[in-house]
């Protein structure tokens, strides 16, 4: 049984879509942009952010962990999902995502979903269809709920067709795959999933691309960032990536330094540890960050936010007291 797309916006547009006609909306630019407004910058035809490739470059170099941190402190509790096998060990995914959302399938669905479908001259099965709308950089989110027996989204095949189009992209699978000892002689590209099984996907209807989408108990929209490591996937909003790579930058600056005065005896522990440092610290940060040929990449960093705490803002206090997650 072949698998088909339907994408629900309301209970009348589910309402119409069921009985058939000319009314399935498909990667509808408007909805994502509704979906992101947050979001400022440059946008893809079909109206996903595009978060710029130099922010991606710097989430290569970063670890999970320092990203999730300045999400998490800013209320977005929901953007990390684990128990994911990786295809090849080691490497990790970033890229901006492209979402779909499976469900069981049921007859009146099936064929309202085929016969709108047809009438678009949409050719093959719903997960053809996500990969032959990615670009490069692109990483695909599929919710197939767990399913892993008749719920193998992608095999040899289609992690092909991902690598030649996405070049450094991926995919996120909260179900199955199959295939995999194809799937692991091919390179340059990076898959997470739950698990394998032989068997061809069938048995779900994908009700969703480019909507919003559950992996785990993670919650991912299109556009934002995928970032896969050994530690596990985490879903960054677009709007908060490039501030999540600043906050992060900021991490690294002050280890580094940190590191530094430790060895030299200049700060204790715990003046290194706290998270509000003072005025004469964040000084000598800054002379550090000048003068230490390793720090070229952090002399950019603004340290406002700092020194206002350091002079008693309360607002800026309280900014920076939630790192300490109390």
């Amino acid at each position: 049984e072949k698998q088909y797309f339907i994408s629900v916006s309301d209970a009348d547009t589910a309402g119409r879509q069921t009985r058939g006609g000319d009314c399935l909306e498909y990667r509808e630019r408007e909805r994502i942009l509704a979906l992101t407004p947050q979001w400022t910058g440059e946008r893809f035809e079909d109206g996903r952010p595009r978060v710029p490739d130099d922010v991606l470059n710097a989430l290569r170099q970063m670890t999970l962990e320092e990203i999730w941190m300045p999400l998490y402190l800013k209320g977005y509790a929901f953007q990390y999902a684990g128990g994911l096998q990786a295809l090849h060990q080691g490497m990790k995914l970033v890229g901006r995502a492209v979402t779909c959302t499976f469900v069981p399938t049921r007859p009146d669905l099936a064929s309202a979903v085929k016969a709108e479908g047809a009438a678009r001259g949409w050719k093959g099965t719903c997960n053809q269809w996500v990969v032959d709308s990615l670009t490069e950089g692109d990483v695909v989110v599929a919710d197939l709920f767990d399913k892993i027996y008749n719920g193998t989204f992608v095999g040899g095949n289609l992690t092909t067709a991902i690598a030649s189009r996405t070049k450094t992209g991926g995919a996120v699978i909260w179900g199955g795959v199959r295939d995999l000892e194809q799937m692991e002689k091919i390179k340059g590209i990076q898959i997470f999933y739950r698990g394998v099984d032989p068997t061809p996907i069938r048995e779900c209807v994908a009700v969703g691309i480019n909507t919003p989408c559950r992996i785990h108990q993670a919650v991912c929209l299109p556009g934002d960032v995928v970032m896969g490591t050994s530690s596990g996937v985490l879903f960054i909003p677009s709007h908060l990536a490039q501030y999540a790579v600043d906050q992060a930058r900021k991490s690294h600056a002050k280890d580094l330094f940190g590191f530094a005065m430790l060895e030299q005896g200049r700060y204790t522990a715990a003046q290194i540890d706290d998270s509000v440092w003072d005025l004469s610290m964040l000084q000598d940060l800054e002379e550090f960050l000048q003068r230490d040929p390793s720090c070229t990449e952090y002399r950019s960093l603004n340290w406002d936010l700092e020194r206002n705490a350091a002079k008693g803002d309360p607002v800026a206090l309280a900014e920076l007291l939630r790192t300490r997650l109390q």
